[in-house]
């Protein structure tokens, strides 16, 4: 019983380890943490910002393992759907330009103005889609 218990662990971290290992590959390889901190002129604190990402990573992975909660009330939530928000923008942006999809858009649709209006509608209609999904 104990071997099949420690085989299940090991396996466990194994698979939690490579998850994780993939997601952060996958940030990396966008260049999400780097082009933030091009953008807002703060790259000497690069190691900074990738030691904040991960111990994030870190925290909210024991908070989800083992059902912590955090009694920050409404203010709380508020502000941690802003930063995840945010950050999900972010990543949905990176990944966007990785993969060249918005200058082939605006190149084929033959948009000449008005393009910024466009990613806005975009980011306020999975805004709320995000609320409706949640609370409806």
């Amino acid at each position: 019983m104990l071997i099949k218990q420690l085989l299940f662990a090991f396996i466990g971290l194994a698979a939690g380890f490579a998850i994780a290992g993939g997601l952060f590959a996958f940030i990396t390889w966008i260049g999400l943490i780097t082009r933030l901190a091009t953008k807002t002129n703060t790259a000497v604190h690069i190691k900074l910002f990738e030691d904040m990402v991960l111990l994030g990573a870190g925290i909210g992975n024991l908070l989800y393992l083992y059902k912590y909660n955090i009694p920050l009330g409404i203010p709380g939530i508020i502000i941690y759907g802003l930063f995840s928000g945010m950050f999900e923008g972010c990543l949905a942006v990176a990944l966007a330009e990785v993969i060249q999809t918005f200058p082939i858009f605006v190149g084929r649709a033959k948009i000449k103005i008005g393009f910024p209006y466009i990613l806005l509608s975009l980011a306020i209609g999975k805004g709320v889609g995000t609320i409706i999904q949640t609370f409806f």
